[in-house]
């Protein structure tokens, strides 16, 4: 039997994130979760590690360790999106918990420094639900790091659907250019789970309700909270429901069947004003420049929720 791969969650709850916490967390064959680093973003960071926290006692996870990173991006003032996930960032659930689970006191970036030294090289692998900004602190504080991830698999970015913050640019993205244009420079191996993907993974009645049948608090806190996440995206979009973004990510981890896609040169915009933080890929291979992501652009949205409410059942 394979070992559970090693990962490290790195993210700003967020009702999506949640989705793909609990997704991780029910996966323990597959997914050894060596904890969550929080980052300021859906919501400020006092925020997103409490969230943390409260999905990990929603799993039945207490245990999990969760810690605190980066409050703001690398060199721009924070951005965040409470007009989408609401004051709490985890609106839907009322009333919301407050988490027993301590906080972890070591820094979010500092966590991923000694984890990624401790463990044998090659054999952790890093999923961003959230910007970039702890992943990139971390490489450039420990350029040593870098070499020794496994790959990073990431929700961000967009090409066909382009920007949801502004005409141009994806949220995640967006906030931290800086981050991203370092982590796509890296030289590791990059999966992007971008809106064109995450836009095909629509949150429709009939899928929300199979989470709340569940009948255990994860299933229902899922189903609570997408019914006040989808809102948002169905008043923009017009669509049957709103997209589940970042559970895409650790969805290809256990099945990157699910999902196609071309790798691709991705390069993050960092100066111009109209279109800042545009992840620029090369879809269709008219640059020289070497492919450094493989870009997806599809999900089979039937089996991603199948997996998605069969691991929550096990919660």
């Amino acid at each position: 039997m394979t070992a559970p791969r090693k990962i490290i969650i790195d993210t700003d709850p967020g009702q999506d994130d949640a989705a793909a916490i609990m997704l991780a967390l029910g996966s323990p064959e597959e997914i050894h979760v060596l904890g969550i680093t929080c980052v300021a973003g859906n919501v400020p960071l006092s925020l997103t590690q409490k969230n943390a926290r409260i999905v990990c006692e929603w799993s039945g996870k207490p245990d999990t360790k969760v810690f605190a990173g980066c409050k703001a991006p690398m060199k721009r003032k924070l951005v965040t999106a409470e007009h989408v996930h609401g004051k709490t960032g985890l609106d839907g659930p009322d009333p919301l918990p407050t988490p027993a689970m301590s906080l972890q006191e070591q820094d979010a970036v500092d966590f991923i420094i000694d984890t990624l030294r401790a463990e044998p090289d090659g054999t952790v692998t890093l999923c961003t639900l959230g910007p970039l900004t702890n992943i990139g602190t971390a490489f450039r504080k420990a350029p040593d790091i870098i070499d020794r991830v496994q790959e990073i698999v990431m929700m961000g970015g967009a090409y066909f659907e382009v920007g949801n913050i502004t005409p141009a640019a994806e949220f995640n993205i967006y906030v931290d250019p800086e981050a991203a244009d370092i982590i796509f420079k890296s030289g590791r191996p990059i999966t992007v789970m971008p809106l064109d993907v995450t836009h095909k993974a629509l949150t429709t009645k009939t899928r929300v309700k199979a989470f709340r049948d569940l009948k255990t608090d994860a299933g229902i806190a899922l189903a609570d909270m997408l019914d006040f996440f989808e809102r948002f995206d169905v008043e923009k979009y017009g669509s049957e429901g709103g997209p589940l973004h970042d559970p895409c990510v650790i969805a290809y981890l256990l099945r990157p069947d699910l999902f196609k896609g071309r790798h691709v040169n991705v390069q993050i915009e960092t100066t111009s004003q109209l279109t800042l933080g545009m992840t620029v890929a090369d879809y269709w291979g008219v640059t020289d420049f070497a492919p450094n992501a493989m870009f997806m652009q599809d999900v089979d949205a039937d089996g991603f929720f199948a997996l998605l409410t069969e691991r929550v059942a096990r919660l």
